[in-house]
């Protein structure tokens, strides 16, 4: 019996395999079309839809105008000290970064010719002088002619010229501070042949230090002597020090079309050449409308836009004015009520259909 029963489990095996297998065949192409059914469904829905974007409702808003500039910070006085003539430097005293008063000797150059020649002279005049005086003496009595005497004068006259030359000449071998201030580093060495070429050191008076900045020639109206700017020394610490301006240049430069203004710093502690912001108000309170930085699509020569009208998106030129970190002044292209789109910038088409999510506050928007 099992042989029987194995015969006709084997006989009744290619029956059933035939329909188990159409089965599977047949499920099979079912789950691909209806997998491809669905696919093709989502992207019909995805490409057909409107776009879905939140704006902002542009508005007329009161700021101030602020200019930004860059300025240096310069030493209210300075100074690179030079020898007047050549030689071999015999003294030198340069205390580094320390503060020398106006007239302290900081180098002597070689002058012994000088001094020699200077004593020399200085007998000289001392025969010349009793000459002159005993010749003085002889001319009330009519002893000598007034020839003789004028020419005694003369050597008297001359000689102190000469001394008065090699003073002269000495005191340009000798550096002194011509104020008073800190020295810098020194860039020779005592016993160096120096010439007027040489720098020994450099003087800078740090008190009441200066910053030199400039502006474009449009802004020269709202620069005047005496007024004051913002400077922004330490861009990490954020604040604010007053500049008072001193004198500007009254030449506009012809290649950069800038003019150049100089400030004194009411405080403020910082190293001359140090980089600086400044801050000049050009006005304040005037009306203007601002939208968020990102919502400006730069092109290669414009600026544009995206603004919904009847539910579609128009792309619209604009002109933008003062910039600041999150938002954008336009000055040109956009009125009061305009829908402008502030995300989903980048999915909008134009004249492509789209729908508001949300209106939302400048603030949040420039997030």
């Amino acid at each position: 019996m099992n042989v029987i029963a194995r015969s006709a489990f084997a006989e009744g095996l290619p029956n059933l395999t035939k329909p188990l297998s159409s089965l599977f065949i047949a499920g099979s192409l079912f789950i691909t079309l209806s997998c491809g059914e669905k696919k093709d469904t989502f992207q019909q829905k995805g490409g057909g839809g409107p776009t879905i974007v939140d704006v902002i409702v542009a508005k007329s808003e009161k700021v101030s105008d602020r200019v930004e500039v860059n300025g240096t910070i310069v030493a209210n006085e300075f100074a690179e000290l030079r020898p007047e003539v050549s030689g071999l430097l015999t003294f030198l005293d340069v205390p580094e970064g320390k503060t020398v008063q106006k007239g302290t000797v900081i180098a002597r150059i070689n002058n012994a010719d000088l001094l020699a020649q200077l004593n020399r002279s200085k007998i000289q005049l001392d025969l010349a002088e009793t000459t002159e005086k005993r010749l003085k003496q002889l001319i009330a009595v009519n002893g000598i002619n007034q020839a003789d005497y004028d020419l005694a004068a003369n050597n008297v006259n001359t000689l102190k010229a000469d001394m008065a030359y090699t003073q002269a000449l000495i005191d340009k071998t000798i550096i002194k501070a011509p104020f008073t201030g800190v020295i810098g580093l020194r860039k020779v060495s005592a016993g160096s042949y120096v010439t007027p070429q040489s720098v020994i050191a450099t003087m800078q008076q740090l008190s009441n230090l200066r910053i030199d900045f400039t502006v474009p020639e449009s802004y020269q109206q709202y620069v005047n002597k005496g007024g004051t700017v913002e400077v922004m020394l330490d861009q990490a610490s954020g604040k604010y020090e007053t500049a008072r301006i001193l004198a500007i240049e009254p030449q506009v430069n012809q290649t950069t079309r800038n003019l150049t203004v100089r400030a004194v710093l009411s405080s403020g502690n910082t190293s001359p050449g140090s980089f600086a912001k400044v801050y000049i108000t050009a006005s304040n309170n005037k009306n203007s409308i601002l939208i968020p930085s990102n919502s400006i699509i730069p092109e290669a020569r414009s600026k544009k836009v995206v603004v919904v009208k009847g539910g579609k998106a128009v792309f619209t030129q604009v002109e933008t004015g003062d910039r600041r970190e999150d938002v954008v002044e336009v000055t040109k292209g956009l009125n009061v009520g305009d829908t402008v789109v502030v995300s989903g910038v980048l999915f909008a088409r134009p004249d492509a259909p789209v729908k508001v999510r949300s209106v939302r506050n400048l603030n949040v928007a420039s997030k």
